[in-house]
């Protein structure tokens, strides 16, 4: 009976050292597996002998000009292109706008109309110096009051300025003949609206009368 027992023993745990030696073959093998694909699905490698993701595969080089010219446009809409809605004009006061455009406003819309960014180093570029900048109001008046969606009873202040900017314009050109030309009395003129809106009478919130 004791013979019977231990032979069953050293049975089952061959059956069980077989079975362990198995699950630790299969798992060797998943693991190579996974290894293999992660190394053939990345890095340069993959581009060549992996999954083919076509010109998605390949760095594409973006020159800092565009970022830049995203940034700008964030900053030029940040700044200067939202029309801001003012509390009410004293009653008997001069309606007056104080606020002339700012060299960098003027700077932009001169870059907008007449851009020197955006060269090619050693091959063309253009450069702006000694900037000198005059600013001209030239229209300041306010219309009646009216009822404006999304915002209510308002009036629109028209605030017109004419901006001068005299400049020396310098473009290097570096091929096929490489020269310089210099001009020295570059005039460029921007006209620059600051519109913007007052409120009128009583700016709570409207509430619906109850019936």
């Amino acid at each position: 009976m004791t013979s019977s027992n231990s032979h069953r023993d050293k049975n089952q745990m061959a059956a069980t050292g077989k079975k362990r030696s198995q699950n630790g073959v299969l798992r060797n093998i998943t693991l190579s597996t996974l290894a293999l694909l992660a190394v053939a699905s990345s890095g340069c490698y993959g581009v060549n002998y992996g999954y083919n993701l076509g010109f998605l595969g390949f760095p594409i080089p973006v020159s800092p000009y565009y970022q830049h010219k995203q940034e700008e446009k964030f900053w030029k809409q940040e700044r200067y292109n939202r029309v801001p809605i003012l509390g009410p004009t004293t009653s008997g006061g001069p309606t007056v706008a104080l606020d002339p455009p700012s060299d960098d406003e003027i700077m932009h819309a001169l870059e907008t109309a007449r851009p020197v960014q955006g060269g090619i180093p050693l091959l063309w570029e253009k450069q702006r110096n000694n900037v000198r900048i005059i600013k001209e109001k030239i229209a300041d008046y306010i219309d009646p009051p009216r009822f404006y969606p999304l915002i209510g009873p308002a009036q629109l202040h028209h605030a017109h300025y004419k901006c001068t900017i005299y400049f020396d314009e310098e473009t290097i050109i570096g091929y096929p003949v490489p020269h310089t030309l210099e001009d020295r009395e570059a005039i460029e003129v921007v006209y620059i609206d600051h519109n913007h809106f007052h409120m009128v009478g009583d700016v709570d919130p409207y509430t619906t009368p109850n019936l």
